[in-house]
């Protein structure tokens, strides 16, 4: 049946009016935006926290003032959203300063082995109790951190962030 001769026989579906799709959308925006808010609730502002630890392949990391901005990126070995994102952090570690802390996922060699298995090579730390990840305030995985040369913190993101979305983030810590 045509759209004309529905409306004449009275049988049309009648069309939403603008102003609902505006309340559905801003629900929506709502939604989002609290749950982040929710999930960020305890991370740092402002000054990063303490970070100096041992990295899996025997080095040490300390956060300190650096040239550039670092990405902080807390994940776990199983988390899947950690594993889709997995090859972004790889990919942005080839040229930007990237420290990552395998949270809650079991012993050094247990990650070393997860690591060779995916074949990444981004830097390590092992925080097996999550204490680091305590400190921070992460409480859900993946969580990363741009901290600007100057050791403040200028991004929080929970969840699966692009390759893209990762560069553009470090490229504004450092302006």
């Amino acid at each position: 049946m045509s759209e004309a001769k529905a409306e004449a026989e009275g049988t049309a579906k009648p069309k939403r009016p603008w102003w609902r799709y505006a309340i559905e959308v801003g629900l929506i925006a709502a939604v989002f935006f609290g749950v982040r808010a929710y999930q960020t609730r305890d991370a740092p502002r402002g000054p990063a926290p303490e970070l100096s630890a041992s990295t899996l392949d025997g080095g040490s990391f300390a956060l300190a003032p650096q040239s550039g901005p670092v990405l902080v990126h807390f994940w776990a070995t199983w988390c899947g959203v950690c594993q889709a994102e997995e090859g972004n952090i790889d990919s942005v570690a080839e040229d930007h300063s990237v420290i990552t802390i395998a949270s809650q996922s079991g012993a050094p060699g247990d990650v070393s082995a997860y690591l060779r298995a995916h074949e990444l090579g981004f830097p390590v730390i092992n925080d097996p109790t999550g204490a680091i990840a305590h400190r921070w305030g992460v409480h859900a995985f993946p969580t990363s951190f741009v901290v600007d040369p100057d050791g403040q913190i200028r991004n929080v993101e929970v969840g699966y962030t692009s390759t893209f979305g990762l560069r553009g983030r470090l490229w504004l810590a450092g302006l």
